[in-house]
C-alpha cells in the first residue's frame, strides 16, 4: 500500500510548486505518491511577517482537503514553517514537517554546527527564532542572506548560495549548511559538490521525516496543545473556517 505525502508550497507561485516537486520526488521511496500542491489564496512569495500571516489560511485549507482526501503526512514547504502549529491541530493526527525543522534535524545530525543561507536579510530574523523554538541555538552558528528574492532564485542564485555556503564554512563550528527557502531546494546537489560539505534542502529532509514517522506509525500528538480546535464560529472572510459541534 502506497503512502501519500501532500507537500505544500504555502505560497501562490506554481512555477515555485513544480521545483518543488522534483525535489521531493527525487528523495521519495518507490510506494511514496507525492502530491505538490499551493493554495488559490495568499500572497505569490513569501518574504516577510506580512506575507507569512497572510499565508496560513491558504495552508489550512490544503491541510483540509488533504485530510479529507486521506493523505498520511503533510510537509509545508516554506522556510518560515507557516502555520504549522495550527495545521497540526486539523490535522488528525497525521504527521505534519516543516522545512525548516526537518532540516534542522538533519543538519545537526550531519554535523556539530550549522549555517543557514537564505534569501533576503530580513527573513534572517525568522530563522534565528525557529532555530531556538525547535531546539538549535547551540547549533546554529550564523545566518547569512544572499539578498535574492524568492521568485528570483535562478541560476545566478545558485552561484551566490555556494559562495555564501563557503564563506558559512569557514566560520567557527560551521561544519554543514541549511538552505533557507523551498526555492533553493534544486540547488542541494550542486552546492554540495562545489563546496565540499554537506548542504541540506528542507524539502528532501521532511519528505524523509514524513515518510519514516508514517512507516513507523508516529502520528502527532494530539493531548494538549496539537488537541483538534474547539467548536468555533468565524466571521467574515474567515467565516469558512469555522468549527462545527
Amino acid at each position: 500500500m502506497s503512502i501519500r505525502i501532500r507537500v505544500i508550497n504555502p505560497n501562490t507561485s506554481a512555477s515555485m510548486t513544480e521545483g518543488i516537486a522534483q525535489a521531493a520526488h527525487a528523495v521519495a521511496a518507490p510506494d511514496v505518491v507525492i502530491e505538490a500542491v499551493n493554495p488559490t489564496m495568499g500572497p505569490v512569495s513569501i518574504e516577510g511577517h506580512y506575507d507569512e500571516a497572510l499565508a496560513v489560511p491558504g495552508v489550512l485549507d490544503e491541510i483540509r482537503k488533504g485530510v479529507e482526501d486521506g493523505v498520511d503526512g503533510f510537509v509545508l514547504a516554506c522556510f518560515g514553517d507557516p502555520g504549522m502549529d495550527a495545521a497540526r491541530e486539523i490535522a488528525g493526527g497525521r504527521p505534519v514537517v516543516g522545512i525548516a525543522q526537518a532540516a534542522m534535524h538533519l543538519a545537526a545530525l550531519a554535523g556539530r554546527g550549522f549555517a543557514v543561507v537564505t534569501t533576503l536579510s530580513r527573513t534572517a530574523g525568522r530563522a534565528w527564532d525557529l532555530a531556538e523554538a525547535y531546539g538549535f541555538s547551540a547549533k546554529c552558528r550564523e545566518v547569512l542572506a544572499c539578498e535574492v528574492p524568492v521568485l528570483d532564485l535562478d541560476g545566478v542564485a545558485e552561484q551566490k548560495v555556494a559562495e555564501l555556503a563557503k564563506e558559512a564554512l569557514t566560520h567557527e563550528g560551521v561544519d554543514s549548511i541549511v538552505l533557507g527557502c523551498a526555492g533553493m531546494a534544486e540547488m542541494a546537489a550542486a552546492v554540495t559538490e562545489e563546496v565540499g560539505a554537506p548542504v541540506i534542502d528542507g524539502v528532501t529532509a521532511a519528505v524523509g521525516l514524513v515518510e519514516a514517522m508514517v512507516r513507523a506509525k508516529v502520528p502527532t500528538a494530539s493531548k494538549h496543545e496539537w488537541a483538534a480546535p474547539r467548536p468555533k464560529t468565524y466571521v467574515g472572510l474567515l467565516e469558512g473556517f469555522s468549527i462545527a459541534e
